[in-house]
């Protein structure tokens, strides 16, 4: 899939981390913009740097994916803009660190909200237009807990693997349509997201990570290629795999034991 003249391309989660650096991957090839997050400062910060360096049209938007209106009003916004988005970028997530029955319900709640409801809603509402324009793409970030059951962020990892079964259902619908979905599903990243994650616990185990900008390449790389599912750094491509091979019992407590709080 080769970037066009007047390609479109709307990132959710732009502030920080892989969002942050898919949407500088996206105006280095000249891609028009749509920045979603919560904070506009760091949104207005990141599209002066993007116009500045590539000559690109950036538009932002500040909304919370954790209110059920959100996704409506970021179409309804862009619609009445005149804007139409050629790719979506669904990048927008967190978790929590904890047993499921120690953690605020409240906010375990929002991480279905974002993960999954909003993910879904936006695609529904944009990915008709790419099928009429017969060209487009979504590109999802999902993470390797994806493909594993994780005690300690039980509702992060099934929002995961949520992610990765519509994603790839969806690549299949799509065939031949002009559209197409890759799922990107990075390992332990430097990013604000383990903040997030640990402000009511922390992880035992620290793992090594890869950079937020390795990951975007290699996302926004294989979305370009529409490679369906994009897992970056061979230990992660492992991780993904090896649970495959295993008994569930014993990936069960391995990764429960990896997500083990002090």
């Amino acid at each position: 899939m080769n970037p066009v003249s007047t390609e479109t391309v709307l990132v959710t989660g732009a502030s920080s981390g892989i969002g942050l650096e898919l949407a500088r991957c996206f105006a280095a090839d000249k891609s028009n913009l749509v920045l979603v997050a919560r904070t506009t400062s760091a949104l207005e910060k990141l599209a002066n740097e993007l116009r500045q360096a590539h000559g690109v049209k950036v538009d932002i938007l500040t909304a919370d994916l954790v209110r059920p209106e959100s996704p409506a009003k970021i179409f309804s916004d862009l619609k009445g803009r005149g804007i139409a988005v050629d790719i979506l970028v669904n990048n927008a997530g967190f978790g929590l660190h904890g047993a499921f029955v120690d953690l605020p319900l409240n906010r375990q709640l929002e991480i279905v909200s974002v993960n999954i409801s909003a993910l879904v809603e936006l695609t529904g509402l944009f990915l008709p237009e790419m099928i009429r324009r017969k060209r487009g793409g979504i590109l999802n970030v999902g993470s390797v807990a994806g493909f594993v059951p994780g005690p300690h962020m039980a509702v992060y990892y099934a929002s995961k693997a949520f992610v990765l079964s519509f994603s790839e259902a969806l690549h299949e619908e799509l065939r031949g349509t002009g559209v197409h979905v890759t799922n990107l599903c990075p390992g332990p990243t430097e990013s604000n997201f383990s903040q997030v994650a640990r402000s009511h616990h922390t992880r035992k185990a620290q793992a090594k990570k890869m950079s937020s900008a390795a990951v975007a390449r290699i996302g926004h790389a294989d979305f370009r290629r529409m490679t369906h599912i994009s897992v970056p750094g061979m230990s992660n491509k492992f991780l993904a795999t090896a649970p495959r091979l295993l008994p569930r019992a014993f990936v069960r407590r391995m990764v429960g034991s990896y997500n083990s709080l002090k």
